[in-house]
């Protein structure tokens, strides 16, 4: 028994040793020593190109495994269609199939989205090899179009048709599929807002009975991350810190042209502003100044924004304070039981990186100036994160790129950073021509050319033409946002307008250039001066007009010199259901030419939302006086005059001083007047995807005062209040939007021309 295990052992030995030697004699038979190579099948493609991407040298000896490595580098160049490699003796015979050309490429099946559009996005080519992996990827670029326009059902089936000379022609065959609509959109776990207030934070919207006009009812899948981060934004400037976006589920309906959106969201708590104070590191910082400086309250509404802003608002006192590297960190403490944020707005030292350089790529129109100046600091100047992404803001906000991105890295050593700016430029002229229709003035023709950045300087030019059965517009007008590439705007203005006041027994021509000069004065104020040339004409005056206008007939030149100064809180705000806009000019006429005169006019516009932002409540008001300077008296073209815009119910022009002697008893316009709205705009329960909204309003108004009677001509020229009230529907259309104002005046003069109903709409095509 031993002697026979012993023998077992000595044949498995036996066996190993043989199998070893035959794998080695085998792996050496398989080795091939390569003196010449042979390339056969190809057509188009060099021989030379064949063998240059074997990578194999005469002399060379190849495994069976280098051989495979050979094979697939060849096969990798997309090339051919097939490949073969037979060693013969010593030579490397290469066999090949090339593959076709492409001779043309359809699209067919498309009706929805043109042949124009479609074939940007495709990387195949005509006569370019043909690539089965790109028709696949180009497929897949049809179908996102199409999903980008509300059809997620639309397939795209890459099919080849093969002609001579080993060609094809490439057709992608379409199936559209049908139009995939919202047709509801809810939301689950709101409690504060409802849900029609909550759609209308977001981009998407459900369909209407207008659906097959309005296209953003449409589903885009890709828009739904940015309606995500819309209510995060939403809710969050509001108070509501912990809120949250659990989950958007989209269901189809059975034909699968409709869907079903639906927001999971988790409100939380709303928070508002707790203990403010303010710590500093700096023991030479004037604590004192930076407390004075914020403007963030005890018991104001939580918003992100608002501390953002305070943030900036206290790095820039530092800057000027001499402190380059101070940086403001925000420590914020909650309260749970009071519903409060404290924060202490901690003054820290930053690091003391330095900006290297700033490079700009992708600009092929815009100067580099332009986007350079949207950055505060300048190379060499302390880094400041929070600076760099404010000009990326700035840059994004300019309105010339269809993307900004703007990236800091490391430069030359680890005190310093590059700023990366990577953008791609997007039309910027527009061409429109338009209609208008108002029951003031008719139907119009509006045609229009802008360049927002003309020349690639970031400066706009403009030219408009509009004409109506009783009025003419012309206008040139031109701005430099950035003069000296500061924050000074220039611009000029040239007008041409004819009118006749509604059928008046007068025409006016006014001719003017205007340039001016604006910059800021205050976080949201700006100033703004400016100089008027005008040449101002009445003619085509009737034997039926007022003496006033016969005194009056005849060109005159205006030279004056003004200044308007806004502030602007609506927008520039901090909190986002209230705000005010003030504005306050005057204009001193008298710098030669044949007028003198001080027009002073003032206007205060004050919003605020109520009931979880369902109502808009707001109150316009407006006012002015022009005043005859060195004991003349004003024409008609110095005067106000009121539109049915400033008060309801009455036609533009329809009321003011009159000369009731004359046959044309015209209104003559008023050296004073004043003007209130009050408005509420409601939603009347439709879905907002329509775009209508009502309104109610009271307006008041009163024009007076006429400093040229012309002897004892009978001009009613008193104080004398106008009011009425109403109800407006208004209708964001698809072709303009519409305002119509159904009106009821409730103090009015017998002489007055009322209007209990108007409406006003405009579009460009």
């Amino acid at each position: 028994m031993r002697q026979a295990n012993r023998v077992l052992r000595l044949s498995h030995c036996l066996f190993a040793c043989l199998f070893v030697l035959g794998f080695g004699l085998s792996d050496a038979v398989a080795q091939t020593r390569v003196n010449s190579i042979i390339v056969d099948g190809t057509q188009r493609v060099p021989d030379a190109t064949v063998i240059d991407l074997a990578g194999v040298t005469p002399g060379t000896i190849l495994s069976n495994s280098e051989i495979n490595d050979v094979l697939q580098r060849i096969n990798a160049s997309g090339l051919f269609q097939t490949v073969e490699i037979v060693p013969v003796g010593n030579t490397l015979r290469i066999e090949v199939v090339e593959r076709p050309t492409v001779n043309r490429i359809n699209i067919e099946g498309n009706a929805r989205l043109s042949d124009e559009a479609l074939l940007p996005l495709l990387g195949s080519e005509p006569r370019r090899v043909y690539s089965p992996t790109q028709a696949e990827a180009d497929a897949k670029a049809i179908v996102d179009a199409y999903v980008e326009a509300g059809r997620i059902a639309a397939t795209v089936r890459p099919q080849i048709i093969r002609r001579s000379d080993n060609r094809v022609d490439l057709v992608f065959e379409v199936t559209e599929g049908r139009v995939v609509e919202n047709e509801r959109i809810s939301f689950v776990g709101n409690r504060a807002f409802s849900d029609r207030r909550l759609r209308r934070a977001i981009q998407t919207k459900q369909a209407g009975f207008l659906r097959s006009i309005i296209r953003a009812d449409s589903l885009i899948p890709e828009r739904i991350a940015f309606d995500r981060q819309a209510l995060t934004d939403f809710y969050q400037s509001r108070g509501y810190v912990d809120f949250r976006v659990l989950d958007v589920t989209s269901e189809f309906s059975r034909e699968r042209d409709a869907s079903f959106l639906t927001f999971s969201v988790r409100e939380g708590q709303r928070f508002s502003v707790g203990a403010v104070s303010v710590s500093s590191e700096f023991p030479d910082a004037d604590i004192n100044s930076y407390r004075d400086a914020l403007r963030l309250r005890t018991g104001d509404t939580w918003n992100p924004a608002q501390v953002d802003e305070q943030i900036e608002r206290l790095e820039r006192l530092a800057l000027q304070q001499g402190f380059d590297f101070l940086r403001v960190e925000p420590r914020v403490t909650r309260n749970a039981r009071d519903l409060t944020l404290d924060v202490e707005f901690a003054l820290v030292r930053g690091q003391r990186v330095f900006i290297e350089r700033i490079d700009i790529e992708g600009n092929t129109t815009t100067l580099d100036r332009v986007i350079r100046r949207q950055f505060n600091p300048v190379e060499g100047d302390p880094f400041n994160p929070r600076e760099i992404r404010n000009a990326a803001e700035r840059i994004r906000a300019l309105g010339y790129f269809e993307s900004a991105d703007v990236q800091t890295r490391e430069g030359s050593s680890s005190s310093q950073v590059i700023v990366d700016v990577d953008v791609e430029e997007q039309p910027t002229g527009n061409l429109s021509f338009g209609g208008t229709f108002s029951t003031d003035t008719g139907f119009g023709l509006v045609v229009s050319f802008s360049e927002r950045n003309f020349l690639g300087r970031g400066q706009f030019v403009g030219v408009q033409v509009q004409a109506g059965t009783e009025d003419r517009d012309i206008s040139l007008n031109f701005r430099e946002p950035a003069l000296l590439d500061r924050d000074l705007s220039f611009g000029v203005s040239i007008t041409d307008r004819t009118t006749d006041f509604s059928n008046a027994a007068y025409e006016t021509q006014v001719t003017s250039i205007s340039p001016s000069l604006g910059f800021p004065v205050s976080e949201n104020g700006r100033l703004t001066l400016r100089y008027t040339l005008a040449d101002e004409d009445i003619f085509n005056v009737t034997d039926d007009a007022s003496l006033i206008i016969e005194g009056e007939a005849g060109s005159q030149i205006r030279s004056a010199l003004g200044y308007d100064y806004t502030l602007d809180l609506l927008r520039g705000g901090l909190n986002p259901n209230r705000g005010i806009l003030f504005s306050f000019g005057q204009e001193f006429a008298g710098l030669g030419g044949d007028t003198e005169f001080l027009k002073t006019t003032a206007r205060v516009v004050a919003q605020r939302d109520i009931l979880n932002e369902e109502v808009t409540l707001r109150a316009i008001f407006e006012g002015g006086a022009v005043a005859a300077i060195g004991g003349g008296s004003t024409r008609i073209t110095d005067r106000f005059f009121l539109s049915s815009r400033q008060v309801r119910g009455f036609s533009s022009r329809g009321f003011g001083p009159r000369d009731t002697g004359a046959v044309e008893s015209d209104v003559l316009g008023g050296n004073k007047y004043f003007a209130a709205r009050f408005e509420a705009d409601f939603p009347l329960g439709l879905p907002e995807e329509y775009g209508i909204s009502g309104g109610v309003f009271l307006d008041l108004g009163s024009l007076w005062d006429l400093d040229n009677t012309v002897g004892d001509a009978p001009v009613d020229d008193g104080f004398e209040l106008r009011s009425s009230i109403g109800f407006s529907l208004l209708w964001d259309t698809p072709v303009g939007p519409l305002r119509m104002n159904f009106s009821n005046p409730l103090k009015s003069n017998p002489l007055d021309d009322e209007r209990t109903f108007d409406f006003t709409i405009s579009t460009a095509f």
